[in-house]
């Protein structure tokens, strides 16, 4: 059962994953600015696809074993830009002046070198330095805190669209719809799984977690890169943009 969702999942979202880059250069080529952050979390996208070709779920190995620690790695920097993405959306509205002012290629590069530079540190010195349940407690309390920051972004961001005058309905339709989207996708396919790691570290699982815990965070994981995918289209002034004019004129009707 596992085995069939890991392959479909990387059959969908790896080629997806893989056009959706492709659109991104034909994006630069053209001259349009580009989401800098969604390509990067679209590449630990990635690189979770690929690492998920090679795990045996039912006989790990050394093989196995390597995959699945460079794709945790993966999966905290995908949280790691995730925040960016929301943080970006709520300075667009709030922060105007300060965000175009701040807003260059040397504040994206030093941004996104920190964000895949920062878990790998943090990684080495807390399973080097502590006790391996010590850790990952320290781990799952940093994976926590991207939740309400989410939720400050998205409250903060719906009320500074309510007085941004010069800010496009459709853009702002957009807007709200990223942090949304972000905030569910953390909510329902990364909180699971940190959740079920803490109840494990903290012993309230004392004989081990169960195996609808262990399906349920595999399926998460799964599903996880597949779901950040939308947050590029929503990016994009296309035909997400006739959706969600559908969906707030269906709700005003």
């Amino acid at each position: 059962f596992l085995d069939w969702i890991n392959l479909i999942t990387i059959g969908i979202g790896l080629p997806l994953t893989l056009v959706l880059m492709t659109a991104v250069c034909w994006q630069v080529k053209k001259g349009q600015d580009a989401p800098v952050y969604v390509i990067n979390l679209l590449v630990s996208d990635l690189i979770q696809f690929c690492c998920r070709i090679p795990v045996d779920l039912y006989n790990p190995g050394l093989s196995s074993a390597i995959c699945s620690y460079i794709l945790f790695y993966a999966f905290i920097v995908s949280v790691g830009f995730m925040v960016c993405i929301s943080c970006e959306r709520y300075l667009v509205v709030a922060k105007p002046l300060w965000y175009r002012f701040r807003r260059n290629i040397k504040t994206y590069v030093v941004v996104c070198i920190v964000v895949w530079i920062l878990p790998l540190l943090f990684l080495l010195f807390a399973f080097l330095t502590l006790g391996v349940q010590m850790a990952a407690f320290s781990l799952i309390v940093v994976l926590l805190l991207p939740f309400p920051l989410f939720i400050f972004f998205l409250v903060g961001t719906i009320k500074a669209l309510s007085g941004a005058l010069s800010v496009p309905a459709d853009e702002k339709r957009r807007i709200a719809a990223i942090q949304v989207v972000v905030l569910i996708i953390y909510a329902l396919l990364y909180l699971p799984i940190i959740i079920i790691v803490l109840l494990q570290v903290i012993g309230v699982l004392h004989s081990g977690p169960s195996i609808f815990s262990i399906v349920v965070a595999l399926v998460c994981i799964f599903l996880s890169p597949l779901a950040d995918t939308t947050l590029y289209l929503l990016s994009r002034k296309s035909i997400m943009d006739k959706f969600l004019a559908s969906i707030c004129s269906c709700k005003t009707s």
